[in-house]
């Protein structure tokens, strides 16, 4: 099998990006069944471009298998940090699950932030999603809070 590379996205990464992206909004669709049909979640741009967001991916042969990102986000004023970074776009090609690849890249966003000198890091995932769960316990991620929601129909 040929190796997996990491590297910081570029804007010539987009297509397959949103290639990613959408994959990813179908396989959380059943997590949420408010998304609309033709959503996006992220600012590519921002994310590629931004000094203030860094967005890994993974590569075999030249061929993006997976990503995620990190961005700066500041703290609210009645916490006792100024700012931690937020991550998310977790997404790994389904042939290349089970193989470390979110947890390397995990790694290498946590690494830029501590380089920053911001020691705090979150994410977002469904409730419902216990694989991902799992994942992110694995690297060290601890349930913070929970959002509650109530269809008032």
């Amino acid at each position: 099998m040929a190796a997996i590379t990491f590297r910081e996205a570029t804007l010539e990464d987009k297509p397959k990006l949103l290639q990613f992206e959408q994959q990813l909004i179908a396989y959380e669709r059943p997590f949420d069944s408010i998304l609309k049909e033709d959503c996006t979640y992220y600012d590519l741009d921002y994310l590629i471009q931004s000094n203030e967001a860094k967005l890994i991916v993974a590569t075999v042969n030249n061929h993006l298998i997976a990503c995620g990102y990190a961005k700066i986000i500041k703290a609210k004023p009645y916490h006792t940090i100024d700012r931690y970074t937020y991550m998310g776009f977790m997404y790994v090609a389904p042939e290349f699950r089970g193989q470390g690849v979110i947890q390397n890249i995990i790694e290498q966003l946590k690494q830029w932030s501590i380089s920053l000198n911001i020691f705090e890091t979150r994410l977002e995932v469904y409730s419902d999603n216990e694989s991902a769960i799992k994942a992110y316990q694995k690297k060290g991620f601890k349930n913070r809070m929970i959002e509650m929601k109530m269809d008032l129909k």
